[in-house]
């Protein structure tokens, strides 16, 4: 079983910057991939970036290729997602997520945990 918990979330001017975290528990945590997503209102929830926990192969979504980084540290069972140079399109709901099937992460396929959510807000 493992559990994620979202933080650092919050309310930032374009161009601004934020950092996520997700703290993971339980003890096979090191054997899985995560990743993060977002839900907008009114739109589904998209990929927003994953990270295989074997390959450390890190896919990001086109929409925040170069703006945002995936990370991870193994010893505190965090997971961060540093976001830069913030749009207003950026604003949404951002879950953390874990698997132990990376392609289950950027495929959108069954993932096996979730977070509860961390909101993002852009002001233009």
């Amino acid at each position: 079983q493992v559990q994620l918990v979202e933080s650092g979330g919050g309310l930032v001017q374009a161009g601004g910057s934020l950092r996520l975290s997700c703290v993971a528990s339980g003890r096979t945590f090191s054997s899985y991939s995560v990743g993060w997503f977002r839900q907008a209102p009114g739109k589904e929830r998209e990929f927003v970036a994953a990270k295989n926990w074997d390959t450390l192969t890190i896919n990001y979504a086109d929409s925040v290729k170069g703006r945002f980084t995936i990370s991870r540290d193994g010893a505190k069972k965090t997971v961060y997602l540093q976001m830069n140079s913030l749009k207003p399109e950026d604003t949404a709901l951002y879950y953390c997520a874990a698997d132990p099937l990376y392609r289950n992460l950027i495929t959108t396929g069954p993932i096996s945990y979730w977070g509860q959510g961390t909101q993002v807000t852009v002001s233009s």
